[in-house]
């Protein structure tokens, strides 16, 4: 299943946070959130598809995240669990550890915001920059 949406960058965006990273609908205001990489999403958790919540919900499934900006692309991959709520209507958190909660989009992630391409994270900073995102699911 793939699911494709937009969010744009941020002035404040730092992607320096070492064990997430997060999607939002809000507009950054504070540069603490070092773990935002995308901000004035189209989508959060809890408007996927039930299809797709429904098979994350699944130790087996494997989540992707595609990141493009231009020619530059960044794929995530982690993993569902039967605790995944989907339950936030204003970020997705994906993170490289197993802690779940109600803005979790995936665990045990193989990066976080930190290791993202930094000539990536250089156009997020742009708040003009249009972000393609793409959620597989598998």
């Amino acid at each position: 299943m793939l699911i494709k949406f937009y969010a744009k960058g941020h002035p404040l965006i730092t992607a320096t946070h070492k064990t997430t990273m997060e999607i939002t609908k809000d507009i950054v205001k504070t540069s603490h959130g070092d773990c935002i990489i995308a901000t004035r999403s189209e989508l959060a958790l809890s408007d996927l598809p039930i299809e797709f919540k429904e098979n994350a919900k699944n130790e087996k499934a494997r989540i992707g995240l595609i990141i493009k900006v231009n020619d530059i692309l960044e794929e995530v991959w982690g993993k569902g669990h039967p605790l995944l709520s989907f339950e936030s209507s204003k970020d997705m958190v994906i993170r490289k550890s197993g802690y779940i909660c109600g803005r979790t989009l995936m665990i045990h992630a193989d990066k976080a915001a930190y290791n993202l391409n930094r000539d990536l994270v250089n156009l997020l900073k742009n708040e003009k920059t249009i972000i393609e995102l793409t959620l597989i699911l598998e």
